[in-house]
């Protein structure tokens, strides 16, 4: 696709999320000082490089914290999301259990993990054998994280995906720390649910959506990310975020990135 074409259809998708007589979208990262971006080699690759960027200000140019490291995605790769930003008209589209990571900008959520606090400034909610995420498209409670002491276990009938991996399989380490991306906020039956950035369990293990990485890694990231600085989540193959680049106001990728 012509990249002229694809800055306006950049442009039309987010033109959509404005209100009424909206003259001009504002670029989807414009209030934000931190961004954490994952640039993958195409939408099949199974993982990618993420580098997160910070400014002083929402108008300031970008600079890199820290350095890039390698992530694991979606076994699949990735797909369209629905989040601040994305592209509904071409390409892939992220679906419920596709193996998918999503792709496009989204808000971080609220951390998350197995103990009782964390070292971060981000809201955390430490998790129980009782809590899951809810996966199943017909629940009510679809792509939320809900504990059965509220609302009883007949309402978590289905779900894959409780939070505390290490009681209900065998240990598993994936949920320790992590933090909620904010896709499909809308709760849209079928297009995604429980996004999660977390670590993995063995090296570069592909994911079922998320985005994993080393232990290290996510603490560095839940010590560095602020609440009031509307960070972001970017998730692009290296194609789109090159064509996206200009029109979005995307950090600009160096080094390690490319």
């Amino acid at each position: 696709m012509l990249p002229l074409l694809r800055t306006a259809l950049a442009v039309t998708a987010l033109a959509t999320a404005l209100p009424a007589g909206a003259l001009t979208p504002l670029p989807p990262l414009s209030h934000s000082r931190q961004a954490i971006v994952v640039v993958t080699d195409s939408w099949d690759a199974t993982q990618g490089r993420l580098q997160a960027y910070e400014r002083r200000s929402s108008s300031g140019p970008w600079r890199r914290h820290g350095p890039a490291f390698t992530v694991a995605v979606g076994r699949n790769g990735s797909a369209w999301g629905v989040g601040r930003a994305s592209l509904h008209n071409q390409g892939p589209q992220k679906q419920e259990g596709d193996g998918r990571s999503p792709a496009g900008i989204f808000e971080i959520g609220p951390a998350f993990g197995y103990a009782s606090k964390i070292a971060s400034a981000m809201p955390y909610q430490p998790m129980t054998a009782s809590h899951y995420c809810m996966d199943v498209p017909t629940s009510p409670h679809y792509n939320r994280i809900v504990d059965v002491k509220d609302v009883g276990a007949a309402a978590v009938e289905g779900s894959t995906e409780p939070m505390r991996l290490d009681l209900h399989n065998k240990g598993d380490v994936r949920y320790r720390e992590g933090f909620v991306i904010e896709h499909n906020s809308s709760r849209t039956p079928g297009r995604g649910s429980c996004i999660f950035a977390h670590l993995w369990r063995t090296p570069g293990e592909a994911t079922a959506g998320c985005t994993a990485m080393e232990p290290r890694h996510m603490k560095a990231l839940l010590a560095w990310l602020k609440p009031d600085t509307r960070a972001a989540f970017i998730l692009l193959p290296k194609t789109e975020y090159d064509n996206l680049q200009v029109p979005w106001q995307l950090p600009v990728l160096t080094g390690a990135m490319h």
